[in-house]
């Protein structure tokens, strides 16, 4: 049965629409990539183990997955834009009690904003699907690029502005709260102003079955997991092996500003291209090259970390565009966004801890990240195969 959205009578302007989805967009990742650059800072005053600050960088990406699920059940309730409202005050409860002075306080907090991300991760690409049909490639581009930005900026100022206000890693983390409450206050007129459109009951059956869905969802799990694995713990290897915490931190930012380029070109060319096949492997391939680089060229650390970005981005952009790509409309959307994702991020929650744990067995990081490379292998795979021309449902 095909579920619809209901169109709404009035509307803000299309354009505030687009500036409000780039805001929510951007705060879809500080709050997982600013812990990075301070997971020693973190682990020292925590008392954590490698194991258990792997638990804190995989609890979010877990939530993504977990959470993921019930975000199209709220917005057929209340609304896309509402739900979105709802995630935003939730992204900034969770950052305000992660900066309570508590392991406790750290790790729900970090539950809090998971829950919320989750539900912008798998709504925005259904908004864009339902008001910018005939521009999903150009706002997919917008959209990814600008998770991509949100990334880069946590990555790089985190711990600048942490030592130059001499504040602890709490109120470090709990500033980007602030960054959440400008999106809040730029989505409120889209609620306010009768923008509001509910999803309607009936749910779209028949994902599950769908090979195709399962293909775009291996794509995005495994794309995901090589991120957030990276983006956890590189700055780690980049600490033992000689650098400071912020030039780990400005490493990683490197990184998501290449990844901006990539996050922003592919989707524009991957909606151009009838099949996105060659794209998806030659994309994996840059993304294998600089994580590559990083495991064996020591000292080309700048370089290795912009291909590793560029690829990465570039993947996260067509992941998120086969969402809409390989959907009949919003409301298919939707729901293969919720599965790609519930399915996708659960799986690539695996990735920070599984490395967290290989370095606590070997006391090295080579075995982790020879591992990581390997599974690019599969997602090149996946991303062949759900990159032909075909949609779900049909």
């Amino acid at each position: 049965m095909t579920a619809t959205l209901t169109p709404p009578t009035t509307r803000v302007p299309t354009w505030w629409i687009g500036v409000g989805v780039v805001l929510v967009a951007a705060n879809l990742r500080p709050a997982v990539v600013g812990v990075s650059p301070l997971l020693a800072e973190i682990r020292a005053t925590g008392g954590l183990s490698g194991t258990a600050a792997g638990v804190l960088t995989a609890l979010p990406v877990l939530c993504f997955g977990l959470l993921a699920p019930f975000a199209p059940r709220l917005a057929r309730r209340t609304g896309i834009e509402r739900a979105l409202l709802i995630a935003l005050v939730l992204l900034i409860i969770g950052f305000g009690v992660r900066s309570l002075d508590s392991v406790v306080a750290l790790f729900s907090g970090t539950v809090l904003v998971g829950a919320a991300i989750a539900t912008g991760n798998v709504l925005l690409p259904a908004l864009i699907k339902r008001d910018f049909a005939h521009r999903t490639g150009l706002m997919m581009g917008l959209f990814s690029m600008s998770i991509s930005a949100g990334g880069a900026l946590a990555a790089g100022i985190t711990v600048p502005v942490e030592r130059a206000a001499g504040l602890d890693w709490r109120a470090a983390l709990g500033l980007w709260g602030l960054f959440a409450l400008l999106a809040l206050v730029c989505w409120l007129p889209q609620v306010r102003g009768g923008g509001t459109t509910v999803m309607g009951t009936a749910r779209v059956a028949g994902l599950t079955r769908s090979p195709l869905a399962w293909q775009v969802t291996a794509f995005m799990g495994l794309q995901s997991l090589g991120y957030y694995a990276a983006a956890s713990w590189l700055p780690a290897v980049f600490v033992e092996r000689g650098f400071d915490a912020s030039a780990a931190g400005l490493l990683l930012s490197l990184s998501s500003v290449t990844g901006i380029v990539g996050g922003l070109v592919t989707p524009v060319l991957a909606a151009r291209l009838p099949r996105q096949r060659l794209l998806a492997a030659g994309l994996t391939a840059t993304a294998a090259l600089g994580l590559l680089g990083v495991l064996t060229l020591p000292g080309a650390e700048v370089v290795s970390m912009a291909v590793l970005g560029l690829g990465q981005g570039a993947a996260l952009g067509l992941a998120l565009t086969f969402m809409a790509l390989r959907a009949p409309d919003a409301a298919h959307a939707s729901q293969l966004s919720g599965m790609a994702q519930s399915v996708g991020y659960t799986v690539a929650a695996a990735g920070p801890f599984a490395v967290g744990a290989l370095h606590d067995l070997t006391g090295t990081w080579t075995v982790p990240l020879v591992v990581l490379l390997v599974l690019f292998v599969p997602q090149a795979v996946v991303g062949v195969f759900a990159g032909r021309n075909r949609l779900v449902g049909r």
